[in-house]
């Protein structure tokens, strides 16, 4: 593996993060948000694995990068409907303004705390990076005893697993995918060659595209995504007045959203204090207006099902909107929801660590999510309660004011 800078472009990034960060930048200047590293993975003792001096290069490497000319070109050119996705004012805060803000790294133990905080519109986009940074350091580490041999082995296994996953999608052609795998890849270089050889091997109806922005100007395809549970998770907090404002901070994302990029981009991330309140909640004209949903926790199957009562109690025909379903997913997941659903709803698939990480050695949990805004603490409820987020007397407070009644907890593998 080269021993270079993980992250030399700050396009090296999900699409995500540059949509939700022009809402922030318009519409919720001022917000001090704070973002922390959670290692869900057992038994893997990152401070004992990744050497703190090594890390503070990468992540001092970044902090020094701006976007180019090339990179603010490429995003201008981008388009919603026939309208400029980014607007220019937004283009140049990216050029001229951006600082990453500074990072607060300390080695306790075998743990490594790792957190992030400053102005919302600037502190938002180290998520992916340090992400990209800590998992390919990881790697690095653990991998750096092994022989050209060995690595060459490692590296043939890997595309025979991604050979044997295009020829059953060339076998399934109906099913969609898009490659959302930035986050938790192996290292940037894999993950370049798996977006370039699914372009060279499947027909773009089938691979729609990559989160990863370098990648998509790189390889011709478009940038895709959706939106995060931070936008609901730090609204929350920020409007943070009583049991009300909280609730209403939930339409404040869906109606910011919607105002920016409307039809295109209108997939609801649902779960983040649990779907059921986003079924009960979401009022018909939403329901007919925005495309489709996005399922990241829970049982896949189940949630699809509760998708279309919900929008048959609309009395919208379900075979018109969307499933993204984003949740862990492996080759034989896929099959089983695309055959579940296939003429009942529409799906599509958003693979992540399974496509850009599957070459053998364990994969890691690894998420960095908003703990504070404005000094107040934030909560992910998330239909799968392994993957909560907050103090527990904050969890509490939210499962009340968010009528959450769930109880599954699932271990997370991804």
């Amino acid at each position: 593996m080269r021993d270079e800078p993980i992250i030399k472009y700050l396009l090296d990034t999900d699409f995500y993060k540059l949509t939700m960060g022009q809402v922030v930048f318009f519409h919720h200047p001022g917000i001090r948000a704070r973002f922390a590293l959670k290692n869900r993975t057992k038994g893997v003792a990152l401070g004992k694995i990744i050497s703190e001096t090594k890390l503070r290069q990468e992540l001092d490497h970044v902090r020094k990068l701006k976007f180019n000319r090339t990179e603010i070109r490429y995003l201008r050119g981008a388009i919603i409907g026939t309208q400029q996705m980014f607007r220019n004012e937004y283009l140049y805060f990216l050029e001229n303004q951006l600082n990453l803000p500074k990072y607060k790294l300390e080695y306790q133990g075998d743990d490594l705390i790792l957190e992030f905080e400053g102005d919302w519109a600037h502190v938002i986009y180290w998520e992916i990076y340090a992400l990209a940074i800590v998992n390919e350091l990881y790697y690095r580490t653990i991998l750096a005893d092994k022989s050209k041999l060995e690595l060459d082995t490692l590296r043939a296994y890997g595309i025979l697993r991604l050979s044997e996953k295009v020829k059953i999608l060339k076998e399934n052609p109906e099913i969609v995918f898009i490659d959302f795998g930035t986050r938790r890849r192996f290292s940037h270089d894999w993950q370049d060659y798996i977006v370039g050889t699914l372009a060279e091997e499947l027909p773009e109806n089938q691979f729609r595209g990559t989160s990863n922005v370098w990648l998509a100007m790189k390889h011709g395809l478009l940038p895709m995504g959706t939106s995060a549970h931070e936008m609901f998770m730090v609204l929350a907090g920020a409007m943070d007045t009583g049991d009300e404002a909280v609730r209403e901070s939930y339409q404040e994302v869906m109606q910011r959203w919607y105002e920016h990029y409307g039809l295109e981009l209108s997939i609801a991330l649902t779960d983040t204090f649990g779907s059921e309140y986003h079924f009960q909640n979401t009022t018909k004209r939403q329901a007919e207006i925005w495309k489709g949903l996005r399922q990241d926790s829970g049982d896949p199957i189940a949630f699809g099902e509760r998708a279309i009562k919900f929008y048959q109690s609309h009395e919208i025909d379900p075979r018109e909107k969307l499933i993204i379903f984003s949740d862990g997913l492996e080759i034989d997941t896929i099959l089983i929801l695309h055959k579940h659903f296939k003429g009942r709803i529409k799906t599509s698939f958003g693979w992540g660590t399974n496509l850009t990480n599957d070459l053998g050695p364990k994969t890691l949990s690894l998420v960095i999510k908003p703990v504070e805004a404005n000094g107040k603490g934030l909560v992910k409820l998330s239909d799968n309660l392994a993957k909560a987020i907050g103090k527990p007397e904050d969890i509490e407070r939210y499962k009340r004011i968010f009528g959450y009644a769930g109880n599954n907890y699932q271990e997370c593998k991804y």
